[in-house]
């Protein structure tokens, strides 16, 4: 008789080894912050290796094969043996181009596969944009910030990163499975689990098997990695069209067997009807007294209605505007409801401005500081009672991504109504951590990227139009320049409003863009344009030129620090856009829908 305890040992020895070698499915994107224990590759004995492969798709840093090679610190003929494609390393190949690079994968010490490279940025950047864009989410955001913690989130040029990049091997149960490698796979958007199994001519079932996906039809996400296993080298087969978009269809029917024993079905058929109608009964009941419930109701609420003479608003609100002044359902009063600030003491505030020193102190009346709450930034607001209602009413009206948050607000005179009306009061706002657009364009720190510079653009005139078409009663000529549209650690642009940053009453709302012209010309050139009409036309001048004296003086009217890292007919049609927004004459100014259309096509 065999022994049982060797048994269960080794059996359940097996199981880990089987279970560390079946991979979980991370849904999670690169850049997102998680715990999910699925977000690395798991193995079961520290310091084993294997041989395996990921896939690396072009762009237009890195084109050719000699660049990805020097990218992952290969040659360049390594890259042309497994890519039987290419010819030769400077074959420039279109964008998103696959390409296998093989790489050696560990088990590290935590049980973890990785394979390990360095990379040296050579701008100003951040740990996402490496992770993310760079390396095409083959390496998590959090994982690439815990193997890199003396740099921060931010990566200045000239930073050295070690990069834990994904990779997985078989362990040694499935010594005898005919798959050789799990190849690492980035998946993009329009990627299905059917398309990938045609591209490296796989089963769909073994992709499921080896991530331990749900057998039906499982969704993969865009930004995510997925483990293909492979039984020979690995061959992409480029002739796999694009993921159609799913097409409504019916279901197949099938076949009904009649059933001999009748009678139970005719039973069956007896009780349903009787159920059926008792369901049918109930509604109906149930309806009338719905009915009549809801006609008593409108009758108190008119009479209700009727008794109310004016809404009730928030304390924080400015007088009632709104043209539904007979109803108590006023949606002032819903505002005031939903829209809290918190209150700050005038310690505090004292405190985050180190006692209104001129250091934090900026123009505008404006301080940029930390709140202490988790080193959290802020911009204080000085300004009078008057003006702090109608900037709260305001920003009590608006939720987007692209305005600036109001947070708080700081009385800070006495107790009472009076006190407060002679002192000062401060409104504390959100301060995203890249600072304005004018200070980051005039920095020599780092350049900001001609795809970021459009998504800028792009995101400016989104915050424009939500001001002037979704926000009830925003009547304020807004005055926009490069000073108050502020840059998120995303380089996402918001747009400051603070109630003093404001057109006259007399000007026409498409004096809005000719101010969005301006800081379009000055995210294009990275220099201060005069907002006046002559150092407008002399910014522009270029554009009366000749075809070729026209794209030499866009050369030289676009930021130097790109340099000539931009798709020059992106350029001229933003400087075209740019002009056509500070045209003379207001009639000829495009309109903010039109302005996101030609932006939108650019992104």
């Amino acid at each position: 008789m065999i022994p049982l305890q060797p048994v269960i040992i080794t059996f359940t020895i097996l199981s880990l080894r089987y279970a560390y070698s079946q991979q979980y499915y991370d849904h999670t994107p690169c850049s997102s912050h998680t715990t999910n224990p699925a977000a690395a590759y798991t193995c079961a004995s520290a310091g084993t290796s294997c041989p395996t492969f990921i896939v690396y798709r072009t762009n237009r840093h890195f084109s050719t094969v000699s660049a990805i090679s020097t990218l992952f610190q290969t040659d360049s003929r390594t890259l042309l043996s497994v890519n039987p494609n290419v010819s030769t390393p400077s074959q420039p190949l279109p964008s998103g181009h696959e390409l296998l690079v093989p790489v050696t994968c560990s088990c590290a010490a935590d049980r973890v596969y990785r394979s390990y490279f360095t990379y040296t940025a050579t701008q100003h950047t951040s740990i996402s944009e490496i992770a993310c864009a760079v390396y095409e989410g083959l390496v998590k955001s959090d994982a690439l910030t815990a193997e890199n913690r003396a740099l921060g989130n931010g990566v200045s040029a000239g930073s050295t990163l070690r990069l834990p990049l994904k990779c997985a091997c078989l362990d040694e149960v499935f010594e005898n499975d005919p798959v050789k490698y799990l190849v690492a796979y980035p998946l993009i958007e329009g990627d299905t689990t059917k398309k990938l199994a045609g591209k490296f001519n796989v089963a769909e079932e073994e992709i499921w098997r080896f991530n331990r996906m749900d057998p039906f039809a499982p969704p993969v996400f865009p930004n995510t990695t997925v483990l293909i296993p492979v039984r020979d080298e690995p061959l992409i087969n480029f002739s796999i069209p694009d993921a159609d978009p799913p097409t409504l269809q019916f279901l197949p029917t099938q076949p009904v067997e009649k059933r001999r024993n009748a009678p139970e079905l005719r039973k069956l058929y007896i009780a349903g009807s009787v159920i059926g109608t008792f369901l049918m009964a109930a509604l109906t009941i149930s309806c009338c007294l719905y009915m009549k419930a809801l006609k008593k109701f409108k009758i108190e609420r008119i009479r209700s209605m009727n008794s109310c003479s004016t809404p009730i608003s928030s304390p924080f609100s400015a007088p009632p505007t709104r043209s539904s002044t007979n109803s108590c359902l006023s949606p002032d009063l819903l505002v005031g409801v939903k829209y809290s600030l918190r209150s700050y003491s005038i310690e505090e505030i004292s405190s985050a401005t180190k006692n209104f020193s001129g250091e934090v102190k900026t123009s505008g009346g404006i301080y940029r500081c930390g709140s202490g709450e988790a080193n959290a930034m802020m911009m204080i607001k000085e300004m009078r009672l008057e003006k702090t209602r109608q900037v709260i009413d305001v920003h009590s009206r608006i939720n987007h991504v692209n305005i600036v948050k109001l947070r708080g607000v700081c009385y800070g005179g006495g107790d009472d109504e009076e006190d407060r009306t002679s002192s000062c009061c401060y409104l504390v706002f959100e301060l995203p951590v890249n600072g304005s657009l004018r200070d980051y364009l005039k920095s020599s720190s780092g350049a900001l990227q001609w795809h970021r510079r459009t998504q800028i653009a792009f995101d400016i005139a989104t915050g424009l139009h939500y001001l002037r078409y979704s926000v009830t009663a925003y009547t304020d000529q807004l005055r926009l320049s490069s000073d108050n549209v502020y840059l998120s650690s995303s380089w996402r642009a918001k747009i400051f409003v603070s109630g003093e940053n404001r057109r006259s009453s007399g000007v026409d709302r498409s004096g809005e863009m000719f101010d969005f012209g301006v800081v379009l010309m000055e995210v294009i050139s990275g220099k201060e344009v005069g907002v006046d009409e002559r150092g407008v036309r002399e910014a522009m001048g270029f554009m009366g030129e000749k075809e070729g004296g026209c794209f030499d003086q866009l050369r030289s009217f676009v930021d130097s620090s790109l340099r000539d890292d931009y798709p020059l007919a992106e350029a001229l049609c933003m400087a075209v856009l740019a002009g056509s927004c500070v045209d003379h004459d207001p009639m000829h100014r495009p309109s903010i829908e039109d302005v996101l259309k030609i932006l939108a096509r650019m992104l």
